[in-house]
């Protein structure tokens, strides 16, 4: 089942996050050679795809796990929770409608 893995920011993250993303992108890469990934990406702070030093608010993840445990266990594994860029993360089963 696909889930929506939403992750919210601690203020003035943007060094800690800039530090723990290439692992970051290491486990995302992961999902996506495993078919398994169906989008990610982080919110910019500000209305602006390159936020500059305002950085980011959050990151939205949608992926295929076996079941809401097994997402949150990956989530909880994330180096943006344990390097503590993300002080609140939310894990959701996703239905995607479209695009088909």
């Amino acid at each position: 089942m696909l889930y929506a893995i939403i992750g919210d920011d601690v203020p003035g993250s943007l060094e800690k996050r800039l530090a723990a993303r290439p692992a970051h992108l290491e486990r995302l890469k992961e999902l996506q050679d495993a078919g398994r990934l169906v989008l990610a990406g982080p919110c910019p702070a500000i209305d602006s795809p390159d936020p500059g030093p305002a950085g980011f608010a959050g990151s939205l993840i949608v992926a295929e796990f076996d079941s809401i445990a097994e997402a949150q266990a990956w989530v909880a594994a994330d180096p943006y929770v344990t390097g503590g860029i993300f002080a609140h993360t939310t894990v959701r089963p996703f239905k995607k409608v479209l695009p088909a």
